[in-house]
């Protein structure tokens, strides 16, 4: 079992991709800012590269 302060933060980071997904997701859907949404999008696929080599 894994100890110290690593799950948390890699736990924060996946509420945090998801949270980006969906926010990109609405406002590319409501067409009031779309390159917001498109680069929303793009945070949450770095962060979950990071998160994915952080786990390796």
């Amino acid at each position: 079992m894994t100890t110290g302060v690593g799950p948390w933060i890699l736990a924060t980071a996946m509420v945090a991709i998801f949270a980006l997904q969906w926010g990109g997701v609405r406002l590319i859907r409501g067409r009031t800012d779309r390159g917001k949404g498109w680069l929303m999008i793009v945070a949450a696929a770095v962060l979950l590269f990071n998160v994915v080599i952080t786990t390796l």
